[in-house]
């Protein structure tokens, strides 16, 4: 069975987490936000634990092309 990719909203407080994403880089060279971003990524599509839904994911954030 495939699973699909949930783009419904499913966090409870949005504003928190991507205040928390931002703070954790305030310091950070471009560098180090790269690697932290990077890390965070693998460490998020490892909790998904789908391979399917991570690179439908993957997919759903490729800037579209014309």
């Amino acid at each position: 069975m495939t699973a699909t990719l949930d783009t419904s909203p499913r966090l409870k407080r949005p504003d928190d987490v991507y205040q928390a994403l931002m703070d954790a880089q305030k310091t950070m060279t471009a560098r180090e936000a790269d690697l932290f971003r990077a890390r965070l990524v693998l460490l998020l599509a490892n909790q998904v634990g789908d391979d399917d839904v991570v690179l439908a994911a993957i997919e759903a954030a490729r800037p579209e092309t014309s």
